[in-house]
């Protein structure tokens, strides 16, 4: 449920078909996951609140609602989150290698290390698709007693086709992690009385130096077209810092910016 970013643009008439714009609902109606049956249903409102392009479209928020519930369907079936991605991504060989090398590159199978009296610590794991690019992301987080949050290291994994410029392909994903944290942990946008309260970095915070956590980036050598590498990291860390959350605290948070205390 959403409205239509598209609605006024050049881009409406050659990209919302039937009422649908097609960037509502891509990494949605896209779902790599080998499931038997799947519905996708997109309710479009019409909202006097004009919104435009975020960073990596329509995947900022399918990624987040996708990947947070598969993480809640494989703990329903008791199931680690990482071999029930991979046991549906069989018919994706490139959504299974980048998830297959972030989840070995950040140790899934071993436990993390204690943190420091009362607090909490987890990992989660995200995969993602925008852009012709595919990302996978394990995120390790700590919890203080008092319920704020720290991501502490971000384990990327990106296929973009041939590494054209490795070190921007790194610095682009370092890039995307961090403006995606920066939505993930502060970017609330309120209305009151049909104006923004928001006016400035004051009131509206962005990820600050000492809270960007240790990113390492590795990429999937491939023989593929290059592929696009400015947004693709961006949808993937949100649903990957609240299913590391989950794993350390066992609350499921289903809003962004993501709150504990």
């Amino acid at each position: 449920v959403g409205q239509s970013i598209l609605a006024g643009t050049p881009f409406e008439k050659v990209m919302v078909k039937e009422g649908i714009d097609a960037t509502s609902v891509e990494g949605a109606s896209t779902l790599p996951y080998q499931i038997p049956d799947l519905a996708v249903d997109l309710h479009t409102p019409t909202v006097g609140v004009p919104v435009l392009w975020w960073r990596s479209v329509g995947s900022t928020h399918t990624a987040f609602s996708t990947e947070t519930f598969l993480d809640e369907l494989a703990h329903a079936a008791g199931k680690d989150p990482v071999a029930f991605r991979k046991a549906m991504l069989g018919k994706h060989r490139r959504h299974l290698g980048v998830l297959e090398l972030a989840a070995a590159k950040a140790g899934w199978d071993t436990p993390l290390a204690p943190g420091k009296a009362g607090e909490k610590r987890g990992r989660g794991v995200a995969v993602h698709e925008s852009f012709n690019t595919v990302v996978a992301q394990v995120a390790e987080v700590t919890v203080a007693s008092d319920g704020s949050i720290r991501v502490d290291r971000v384990v990327c994994a990106v296929d973009c086709g041939i590494a054209v410029n490795p070190d921007v392909i790194r610095a682009q994903m370092e890039g995307g992690i961090g403006y995606g944290l920066s939505a993930a942990l502060h970017g609330a946008i309120t209305l009151k009385d049909g104006v923004v309260e928001q006016s400035n970095f004051h009131d509206y915070p962005v990820l600050r130096i000492h809270e960007m956590p240790e990113v390492v980036v590795h990429i999937v050598p491939s023989s593929e077209k290059p592929t696009g590498v400015g947004e693709p990291a961006t949808p993937v860390i949100a649903p990957a810092v609240a299913n590391a959350l989950y794993a350390a605290t066992g609350k499921r948070l289903r809003t962004l910016p993501l709150k504990l205390a």
